[in-house]
């Protein structure tokens, strides 16, 4: 998914090495205290990185406040759910990938529709005010304007609707067979 990612953590070396290499993080910070998970967000911003972090308790707040995008464990503690952008309903990590393809998809979906209306606008304001008729004679009429507008407004909204869609299982089997490659 493009994304780099760092293990930092108030466990100890041996659990977070463990853990580390069965997820395949190469970057791990362990044994930090919440002021060093905060530093290590504003170093990672300095560095000109987005940062997200996924975090479950009371030493993660601090840095889930600091970050870009805080998403927090939905069985974590109430100050690391507020202090998030995301709350993840389950306990998975798998969930995080869902998060960020899904946040993608959206981006994707507005980008498009931005598009699409820029495209009615610039075609149907012009006719519609006549810019055709002194050198065709045709003139648009207003109905077909509205309708035009009207268009423009259904076009946007099915394509937003089309994140109804969205299947999340595709996209976990979709990253497992890239990291299988």
């Amino acid at each position: 998914m493009n994304v780099r990612s760092i293990m930092v953590t108030g466990d100890n070396w041996g659990t977070a090495s463990s853990i580390a290499s069965q997820i395949g993080i190469e970057t791990v910070v362990a044994e930090a205290k919440p002021e060093q998970k905060a530093e290590k967000v504003k170093e990672l911003q300095a560095e000109g990185y987005a940062v997200a972090m996924v975090g479950d308790g009371i030493n993660d707040s601090p840095a889930l406040v600091a970050v870009d995008v805080g998403m927090a464990i939905g069985a974590g503690t109430n100050i690391a759910i507020e202090a998030a952008d995301i709350v993840l309903m389950n306990s998975n990590l798998e969930d995080v990938i869902t998060a960020i393809h899904l946040s993608r998809k959206t981006f994707s979906r507005i980008r498009l529709n931005y598009i699409w209306a820029f495209v009615y606008n610039m075609l149907g304001i012009p006719i519609a005010a006549g810019s055709l008729f002194p050198s065709t004679g045709f003139r648009l009429p207003p109905w077909i304007a509205g309708a035009a507008m009207a268009a423009s407004s259904v076009s946007v909204v099915c394509c937003s609707l089309s994140l109804k869609n969205y299947d999340w299982w595709k996209t976990l089997r979709l990253v497992e067979y890239r990291l299988k490659k």
